[in-house]
């Protein structure tokens, strides 16, 4: 790894340097990285604190800082990521309620500041029935009308993203059959809503903090229009225990405190269960979990 990049690979996760080299762009991010702190510390005037709360970034770098006149905020740099690339239009479009505030942005950049939550325990210090209703509320507050014209892509995009990384994994597949049946019905489900509204798509314990202004605010969304019914999937899948030992029982909860059909919850789990990207396809536990609810 170059020089330059040394001096600030200490101050971000390990999986962001992870996921950085995976590609010449993002390696060219990261190497650039410390020119690009410097730069928006000095414009927005922030001095570097300790920070606390919030799982361990993996596509961004985050840094809890102090503006100069001593309120608490957090500076977030994004990796050239497909998922992330509307955030900043998310978090203006959603202006707080209920995700953190955006302070300061710059597009070209992929550049936030960002309202800080204080304490910032993440909502997994709840027990997970509890987060149930906590997650479904705070998702029924982000699904909004958009207005006619805006720049949110259609999660068909993101399913598409997702399908050709699959496909570039063939020769991994377990089962080739329950794959391509899984990509079958995402790419169905992508283009069948009844209503599209604005998605959070990466809704998670981990990603709702703690806070003062509110009790709990959403950090990390990643923007797309679709099929409200996707969006329980991301918290599903961070209780996989659950999932896996009581599937329909867990799926049919989640679909009733969200509102949504309970065949569309479970088409979208099967799906992403059985052909989502993965770097270890010889864990089955996905595998047996969409055999389990396959439509």
């Amino acid at each position: 790894m170059p020089a330059t990049i040394h001096t600030v690979a200490t101050r971000i996760a390990d999986g962001v340097v992870a996921n950085c080299r995976k590609s010449p762009e993002r390696m060219a991010w990261l190497e650039g990285l410390p020119a690009v702190v410097q730069e928006l510390e000095h414009r927005w005037e922030l001095t570097p604190d300790a920070l606390t709360g919030g799982d361990e970034p993996s596509c961004s770098y985050v840094q809890a800082v102090r503006r100069s006149d001593g309120r608490p905020a957090v500076l977030k740099i994004s990796m050239p990521h497909m998922e992330q690339e509307c955030e900043i239009d998310g978090l203006r479009f959603w202006n707080g309620d209920p995700t953190v505030r955006l302070l300061e942005s710059d597009d070209e950049l992929r550049a936030m500041l960002l309202e800080r939550c204080q304490p910032g325990t993440t909502l997994r210090v709840l027990d997970e029935c509890e987060q149930d209703i906590v997650i479904s509320g705070l998702l029924r507050r982000l699904w909004r009308p958009l207005p006619t014209l805006h720049r949110f892509r259609a999660l068909s995009a993101m399913i598409e993203h997702w399908s050709n990384e699959t496909l570039a994994q063939v020769e991994r597949w377990p089962d080739g059959g329950l794959v391509r049946e899984g990509l079958r019905v995402l790419k169905e489900l992508s283009y069948t809503a009844s209503r599209d509204v604005l998605l959070a798509t990466d809704l998670h314990a981990g990603n709702v903090l703690r806070s003062e202004r509110k009790s709990w605010l959403v950090i990390d969304p990643k923007p797309f229009v679709g099929d409200p019914a996707y969006d329980g999937t991301q918290h599903l899948f961070n209780c996989s225990a659950r999932l896996q030992c009581h599937p329909h029982r867990t799926m049919r909860r989640l679909a009733d405190l969200l509102g949504v059909d309970y065949e569309r919850l479970r088409s979208w789990t099967f799906g992403r269960a059985a052909a989502e990207p993965r770097e270890d396809w010889s864990n089955r536990q996905w595998t047996d979990l969409a055999r389990a609810i396959a439509p």
